[in-house]
C-alpha cells in the first residue's frame, strides 16, 4: 500500500475538520485565524543518505518543508524541529554545526525557532512543522481547461546531486550538482506572482509527473506537458548531451522543491513580465485539457511519449 492510499483509506475520515482540507493540500488552513501549517518528517536512509555533513543536511531538510507553505503562497514564520537519533546527532560540536547553520537559514527566510523535542533512536529522524499565516492560499485541484502550466526555476539538478552522492553518476561539475541537492533554490519571491495569477499550486518534492497529476483533479481535467519546455541548468543540458542520456529521466526524480503551477491564460504577459522584473525563472510548459483528452507528453520531435518513472512513492 502506498501513502495516498493510507491517507484515503484510513486517515481522511478523521480529518473532518474543513482546514484539513482532506489531507489533500499538504497544509492545515484556518481561514477564522489566518494559519497555516505543514510538517514532514525526514529518515536517515530515505530522505537523506546520512549525516555526515550536518550542516547541509539540515539545510536541505529545512527548505523541504517550508516549501510546502511557499507554493501556497504563504510566507513561513516559525518552525518547530523534533529530532530522534544517536550519540552522531547530539554530539556537541554536530549540535554546533546544526545551530549555525539553521542560523543562516533563519536569516535567510526570516523565520524563527518556536518549539520542538529530542529523544534517543538508533536512527536518525527529524520532523519540521512549519507555521505561517495568510487570508488566503493556493489550492490543489483548482485548475481549470485552458490553464497554462508553469514552474519554477530548474529542475533535475538535485537528483544528478544524490546519484553522484550514491556513486551512480560521475561530472565534471559534481560540487554544483552536489550544492544543489543539499541546498534546492526555493524560488520565495515568488509568492506575489502565485497570489495574483495562480489557480492551483505545489511543490515538486516527489517528481514533476507525479506531483503534477496530484496538482489536476483527473476527473476534471487532463494535461499536455512538453518535455523541450521544462527548463534545466546549462550544467544538466551538457551532461545529458555528453553521455547521450535522456531528459525524461532526470527532470521527474523529485528533490528539486521548485513550484509547479497552473493560471489562466489571460495573464501570460504579466507572468512573464513578473519573472523578467524579479529575475525569477517561470517557465510555461503545458497547458490543462479536458478530462476526456488523456494526459500527454510530448518530446522535442513532437512524438508522444511514456515516462516509466513518474517520481517518488512511500510504498508500506
Amino acid at each position: 500500500m502506498d501513502e495516498i492510499k493510507v491517507i484515503n483509506k484510513f486517515l481522511t475520515k478523521l480529518a473532518y475538520d474543513k482546514s484539513s482540507l482532506d489531507l489533500k493540500d499538504d497544509v492545515f488552513f484556518n481561514k477564522k485565524n489566518n494559519l497555516v501549517i505543514s510538517t514532514d518528517t525526514y529518515v536517515e536512509g530515505v530522505h537523506f543518505i546520512d549525516f555526515k555533513k550536518p550542516k547541509l543536511v539540515i539545510k536541505k531538510i529545512l527548505r523541504s518543508s517550508i516549501s510546502d507553505l511557499f507554493c501556497k503562497g504563504v510566507k513561513p514564520k516559525y518552525y518547530f524541529i523534533s529530532a530522534a537519533g544517536n550519540k552522531l546527532l547530539f554530539k556537541k560540536n554536530i549540535l554546533k554545526k546544526i545551530t549555525n547553520s539553521l542560523k543562516e537559514e533563519q536569516r535567510k527566510y526570516n523565520i524563527i525557532l518556536a518549539g520542538g523535542d529530542t529523544v534517543f533512536s538508533k536512527k536518525i529522524t527529524i520532523t519540521i512543522t512549519s507555521v505561517g499565516f495568510a487570508k488566503k492560499i493556493i489550492y490543489r485541484k483548482k485548475s481549470l481547461i485552458n490553464d497554462d502550466i508553469y514552474v519554477s526555476g530548474n529542475l533535475g539538478d538535485s537528483f544528478v546531486g544524490l546519484s553522484i552522492l550514491k556513486k551512480k553518476q560521475n561530472t565534471k561539475d559534481n560540487n554544483y550538482f552536489i550544492s544543489k541537492y543539499y541546498k534546492p533554490d526555493l524560488p520565495h519571491n515568488i509568492l506575489s506572482c502565485l497570489n495574483y495569477y495562480a489557480s492551483s499550486s505545489i511543490d515538486i518534492s516527489d517528481g514533476l509527473l507525479i506531483d503534477l497529476d496530484r496538482l489536476i483533479d483527473r476527473k476534471k481535467v487532463s494535461f499536455i506537458l512538453y518535455l523541450d519546455l521544462v527548463p534545466i541548468s546549462k550544467k544538466l543540458k551538457s551532461l545529458l548531451s555528453s553521455k547521450k542520456l535522456k531528459k525524461i529521466n532526470f527532470v521527474s526524480k523529485g528533490d528539486d522543491y521548485q513550484i509547479l503551477f497552473t493560471s489562466p491564460k489571460k495573464f501570460r504577459n504579466q507572468i512573464n513580465k513578473f519573472s523578467k522584473d524579479n529575475r525569477i525563472r517561470i517557465t510555461r510548459i503545458g497547458k490543462i485539457l479536458n478530462h476526456k483528452s488523456k494526459s500527454k507528453i510530448i518530446d522535442e520531435t513532437s512524438k508522444e511519449i511514456l515516462a516509466k518513472n513518474k517520481g517518488y512513492l512511500h510504498e508500506f
